[in-house]
């Protein structure tokens, strides 16, 4: 089963032959399995060459590059070779149609509420259930993008408040924080928010969807955000409860963290054990209710893009992926 690789050290990546190399500051080698990667994530400071790219772009790898601070920043994408003029085409006509459009983007977040939902119960905070459910119930009828997104947020504002209530005291958190977070959860959400989002993001690559065009979030340059969308799905089924194992296990403490000014940020640390556990989690497989196999996070998550195409081609409707176990 193609995998993600991780790259943490510092140093230069480069092709030799047939193969790739990853070379530290000392000039100690490590070589790539290309023949088993599918992603290549890089949070160290790394030297690439044309090379480099020529060759993970003839092996379809996508290389996904993070900021010193351990946040996505950019993306290498292979020449698409699965692209499809007719499906571009209705996949801009459910954007352009508000009925279409709202359609699928209710899906989203009925799907990320869903979860939401589910996090809570096994800390048996039926009040917050109760709440969120109010905003649940809301989704059918909401008549706007907009609408719909006021729902989620009110959901998300009593889903973080409840975080105080079941994680250890030196995890609170006062509201959510994005631009940038201030405070060490704040933080954590937002790396694994990113991880979820560069994973869904590879996974669309493999369709035919274009992932520029999307349908809860509004489409603008410099952003995938159909990857956005569908990570909204899986934020609160894969990022989160590593969220919550990491704290309360105290396998990650205060000290794998830096502040700086209005600001904090994981040290290198914090980031392989969230990284660490991420990968576990996405290589674990569930025996799949409709392929009646075992499959894994990430075949679910290329089985929800391979949803929405039907729905977009008019064979299936879109229902949300909802965990089942």
């Amino acid at each position: 089963m193609p995998r993600s690789y991780y790259i943490f050290s510092n140093g230069r990546i480069k092709r030799q032959e047939n193969t790739i190399y990853i070379e530290n500051d000392k000039g100690e080698k490590k070589a790539i399995p290309v023949e088993d990667v599918d992603t290549i994530h890089i949070f160290g400071e790394v030297d690439c060459n044309s090379k480099f790219f020529d060759f993970v772009a003839k092996n379809k790898i996508s290389v996904q590059f993070y900021n010193y601070y351990g946040y996505y920043s950019g993306t290498f994408m292979p020449r698409e070779s699965n692209l499809s003029g007719f499906l571009i085409v209705k996949q801009v006509l459910h954007y352009t149609d508000p009925a279409l459009r709202l359609k699928i983007a209710r899906s989203f977040i009925e799907g990320a509420l869903f979860h939401i939902i589910r996090n809570l119960r096994e800390y048996k905070l039926e009040e917050e259930v109760n709440l969120i459910n109010q905003e649940y119930d809301k989704i059918a009828s909401v008549n706007s993008i907009e609408e719909l997104m006021s729902c989620e947020g009110r959901a998300r504002d009593i889903y973080y408040q409840a975080f105080n209530k079941f994680l250890r005291e030196d995890f609170s958190i006062e509201k959510r924080e994005k631009h940038p977070p201030t405070n060490p959860l704040n933080a954590l959400i937002s790396f694994a928010n990113s991880l979820v989002y560069t994973t869904v993001l590879s996974e669309i690559y493999h369709t035919q969807l274009n992932p520029c065009v999307s349908f809860l979030h509004q489409p603008g340059e410099r952003r995938y955000s159909l990857a956005l969308d569908i990570a909204e799905i899986f934020k609160p089924l894969i990022g989160d409860p590593i969220i919550f194992n990491l704290i309360n296990n105290r396998m990650i403490t205060i000290e794998d963290f830096d502040k700086e000014l209005n600001f904090c940020y994981l040290k290198e640390e914090g980031r392989k054990k969230f990284v660490k556990l991420f990968d576990e989690k996405m290589k674990t497989t569930i025996k799949h209710r409709k392929l009646k196999r075992n499959v894994s996070y990430k075949t679910i998550i290329r089985h929800e893009c391979y949803k929405l195409i039907k729905h977009l081609l008019g064979e299936e409707e879109y229902k949300p992926f909802k965990a089942w176990w």
